[in-house]
């Protein structure tokens, strides 16, 4: 039963891609100057997409 559970709660690839862009970089992993634009793009996306989102909710419901 607990596999069950946990199967139905991962979060799969997109899901892991999210974590991996909002958590703290790892200071033994060595980065580049693209892949750290390219991680704070998708940040602002991310974030204007979900406001763009629960603004669309919300005029909804009104």
């Amino acid at each position: 039963m607990s596999n069950k559970i946990k199967e139905f709660f991962q979060v799969g690839e997109v899901g892991n891609y999210f974590i991996r862009v909002f958590k703290k970089p790892d200071p033994d992993k060595k980065s580049n100057f693209n892949l750290r634009m390219m991680h704070g793009i998708n940040k602002i996306s991310i974030v204007v997409f979900l406001a763009a989102l629960i603004f669309w909710i919300f005029r909804r419901l009104s």
